[in-house]
């Protein structure tokens, strides 16, 4: 029951070139900072990586997409990686963009065993072409396919050695969807405690969904985008 492992590049030592990614974060919150990073110094490519946006230009995501160690990125937004949008347009990267709520649930339906499922989002755009619509109650709806990868790589706050683990307000978001949407679940903790530390009601990720665990050396925590205002 000791998911503990050495560190980030132990952690990875199982991926391989062409794997399929989740990797938990929004813009750069709540991202696995140390993972990529290992994944970046490991060389590994061809990777299709599914996350909400693919990092700025030179951290999170960006460093793999710098590096061109991803095949084809799965996400909802360009963000601020410019990098990222130029490789886009010159046709050296495989985007598939997903509405954001669409993405949450293809991979909710991926941890659940759900093949597939029908929404609303997206009828009558670029998106629906090529699958299948249908009618429900007079609306018409898109059939999505559920999403599920190879790893998932999470950040969470805390967890203990048996992989359970609690996140830190909004750097949950993709994360504890992910970690139940794959083959092997990395998780990386800002604290690695003791078993009972956690309350079983504080739980937010089971252990039951994780691998390997870990504690990270360090983190940047970047923001992505600062903005401020003069106080009143």
């Amino acid at each position: 029951m000791d998911k503990r492992v050495a560190g980030a590049d132990a952690a990875i030592e199982r991926v391989s070139d062409g794997a399929t990614i989740l990797m938990g974060g929004f813009g750069l919150c709540g991202i696995p900072e140390n993972l990529i990073a290992a994944v970046h110094r490991a060389g590994v490519k061809n990777l299709t990586v599914a996350s909400n946006n693919p990092g700025s230009t030179d951290f999170g995501i960006g460093l793999l997409i710098e590096s061109r160690q991803v095949r084809k990125m799965i996400a909802s937004y360009v963000g601020e990686n410019t990098l990222f949008a130029q490789q886009f347009l010159e046709g050296k990267i495989d985007v598939e963009l997903n509405p954001q709520g669409t993405l949450a649930e293809r991979i909710r339906a991926g941890g659940a065993g759900i093949p597939a499922f029908y929404t609303p989002t997206g009828y009558g755009t670029t998106i629906a072409e090529g699958k299948e619509t249908r009618e429900f109650g007079g609306r018409m709806y898109v059939l999505e396919k559920a999403l599920r990868g190879d790893f998932a790589f999470i950040k969470a706050w805390k967890g203990d050695r048996w992989g359970n683990l609690v996140y830190r307000k909004t750097a949950r978001n993709f994360n504890a969807v992910m970690a139940t949407a794959a083959d092997y679940v990395i998780a990386e903790v800002e604290q690695l405690v003791e078993l009972g530390e956690i309350p079983p009601d504080q739980v937010h990720t089971p252990g039951i969904f994780v691998n390997a665990i870990f504690q990270g050396p360090r983190y940047e925590k970047r923001i992505e985008k600062r903005t401020v205002r003069k106080r009143a």
